[in-house]
């Protein structure tokens, strides 16, 4: 029954597509070209199809061997949509695989708690996609009999989902005739439709938004807006895009008049801010440490909101900064600290720099939405990656020293005396 849904459900999308493709074939050239576009480039209907040829006979060629892609299951096209979003494939694969070995299907997501999930995600960083991603599966479950809806009105009812995501999952999982735009297919479809300036501005992201649409390939939907990323993450790139190994370069505005370098128009970014953030590892016999989990009342750096080690930015003295908040926030007195290696760690336009003190003390404080765990523990638990990278750093100033073979070892002075006289 499912099945003959879906079916039915295409069929009605493709025929209303053909309505919409043969009301924009009716319109004058000039005016199907004049939203912004340059007048070279993809023009008329012949090119249109040459264009949609090469880049999807391009994509099934050369696409990579994804884990999503393994099959059109749309909870897994859509665990790593939202995955993808501001993070790069590179670093998102390890964290799909594991994440989907936990949690195979909706059901096993929505029932799990949520500490858990975060756990899976953590490292990964924008914490609130993996809350919204376990709410929207709740929600499935207990609205949509555990699939994944298939129509952008249901689909846009979860929490977390927008209009891209919806539509690359729609179009991916069940044939949609959705078209996708983000970075890439927007400097892809710039560049060919030789489109200037800041690319983001809502006028030129809605002249972008109809030209996708326009030249969406309605019997392979998917596979066509995968195809446009494709090409925008290996081919069409920000800087020194590969115009040689392009499928569709004959029909690229910026290649023919030599614009690749200045379409799209480089965006402001905002000034980066430099930080320093110490933080105190306190450290109790047995071994455990100290966290918190309410940043605003524990301390003024912000760690995903997620269970962290007390910490605040410091400018001049960190150290003395970081007692004095210790003793007035924890009660401990006079805390003593052992200065480890700073770190590094960025998050978007914030470059921090971290200063982990550890500290020994007798008993560890026990206040409310605080947590007493044992520090080797740490980085199994759903903490941020800069959480991790503080752990790590106590780690390895912990590791004892590696033994010296006896051979290499210096020997007393009265020692070589001996050897050298055997020796004569």
């Amino acid at each position: 029954m499912r099945l003959a849904v879906n079916i039915q459900q295409q069929e009605g999308w493709r025929l209303q597509a053909e309505h919409q493709r043969s009301q924009q074939c009716c319109l004058p050239l000039s005016s199907r070209r004049g939203n912004g576009f340059d007048s070279g480039g993809i023009t008329g209907r012949h090119m249109e199809v040459d264009f949609r040829r090469n880049l999807l006979s391009w994509f099934r060629q050369h696409r990579r061997n994804l884990p999503w892609r393994a099959s059109r299951d749309p909870y897994r096209v859509w665990v790593a949509e939202v995955m993808l979003q501001q993070t790069r494939i590179a670093a998102v694969i390890p964290y799909y695989d594991r994440f989907l070995g936990r949690f195979p299907t909706v059901e096993e997501l929505a029932k799990a708690p949520a500490p858990e999930v975060l756990q899976y995600w953590a490292g990964l960083g924008y914490y609130s996609r993996a809350k919204n991603l376990h709410a929207a599966a709740r929600e499935i479950v207990a609205r949509h009999a555990g699939k994944f809806p298939s129509t952008s009105e249901e689909a846009l009812g979860l929490p977390g989902i927008g209009r891209y995501t919806a539509a690359a999952v729609l179009s991916i999982a069940y044939g949609a005739p959705l078209a996708t735009l983000d970075g890439n297919v927007a400097r892809v479809l710039a560049r060919t439709g030789g489109v200037r300036g800041d690319l983001r501005k809502p006028k030129r992201w809605r002249q972008l938004t109809k030209r996708a649409e326009t030249l969406l390939a309605q019997e392979a939907p998917g596979d066509w807006n995968q195809a446009l990323m494709e090409l925008g993450e290996v081919i069409c790139t920000p800087q020194n895009p590969r115009c040689g190994e392009c499928p569709v370069w004959r029909a690229c505005v910026a290649h023919e008049r030599k614009l690749t370098g200045l379409i799209p128009a480089p965006r402001r970014k905002r000034a980066p801010v430099r930080l320093q953030i110490a933080a105190a590892i306190l450290c109790d016999p047995r071994g455990r440490t100290f966290l918190v989990k309410d940043p605003g009342a524990h301390d003024r750096a912000l760690f995903s909101r997620m269970w962290q080690f007390p910490a605040m930015e410091v400018s001049a003295n960190a150290e003395q900064e970081l007692q004095r908040h210790v003793s007035e926030t924890l009660g401990i007195s006079d805390p003593s600290f052992r200065a480890l290696r700073a770190l590094r760690h960025t998050v978007t336009f914030r470059n921090m720099t971290l200063l982990p003190f550890l500290s020994r003390v007798a008993e560890l404080p026990k206040l409310p939405r605080t947590r007493i765990v044992e520090l080797s523990r740490v980085r199994q638990l759903p903490v941020s990656s800069a959480t991790q990278k503080l752990a790590a750093a106590v780690a390895a100033s912990e590791k004892p020293a590696l033994p010296i073979p006896f051979g290499l070892r210096e020997q007393p002075e009265t020692d070589r005396r001996k050897k050298a006289k055997k020796m004569d």
